[in-house]
């Protein structure tokens, strides 16, 4: 994962660098959240759309339920869109989120293969969008960026949900000023 450039409008610069430094989401204390993503997992194993939708829609009501926001609308579609381009490269889309309707969608199977996508990057997704949302209602942030503490909270939002330790992300500066994971240092853990 690599971050985004900072914005070139002055008036973003201080919402960019709030981000970036806003590492940490509080969790709550139970099981709430762990509980409705079990119920994601269990469902995105039927392949079928209306129960992944169902589930998820409830895994949003419980974040939003406890960050005090707005509950988003989830929106779960079959094959993940494809954008492809000479030379052979292509990207995936795997979710996004619309700041303006308040809908996040997620879609269910790769897009090659057009298998059930597994349940981590699914769910990573899903919590990926769901920061989105909190950048705009929790936060207050004119614009969301993909910065080192969007992932940071990102990836706290996403080990709360599977039930897992977190880890803490290691971060490498790129030559143009972004930042990406350093994957080897992260997974060892130090």
């Amino acid at each position: 994962m690599v971050t985004d450039r900072g914005p070139r409008k002055p008036a973003l610069v201080s919402d960019f660098l709030k981000s970036d430094q806003n590492c940490s989401l509080s969790l709550p204390s139970d099981d709430r959240i762990t509980l409705a993503a079990r119920s994601v997992e269990s469902s995105l194993a039927t392949a079928a759309i209306p129960p992944v939708r169902d589930a998820c829609a409830a895994l949003a009501s419980v974040f939003a339920g406890f960050y005090q926001v707005e509950t988003p609308s989830v929106r779960v579609l079959a094959v993940r869109p494809i954008r492809t381009w000479e030379g052979g490269w292509a990207m995936e889309l795997f979710g996004d989120y619309d700041p303006k309707t308040r809908v996040i969608r997620v879609w269910t199977k790769t897009a090659v293969r057009k298998q059930v996508t597994s349940f981590g990057t699914f769910l990573s997704t899903l919590c990926h969008e769901f920061c989105h949302h909190l950048d705009y209602q929790r936060f207050g942030y004119r614009d969301t960026w993909h910065t080192r503490g969007f992932y940071e909270r990102s990836a706290v939002l996403y080990h709360n949900a599977r039930g897992t330790p977190a880890k803490r992300l290691f971060w490498v500066e790129m030559s143009d000023g972004r930042w990406r994971i350093d994957w080897q240092r992260t997974k060892r853990g130090f």
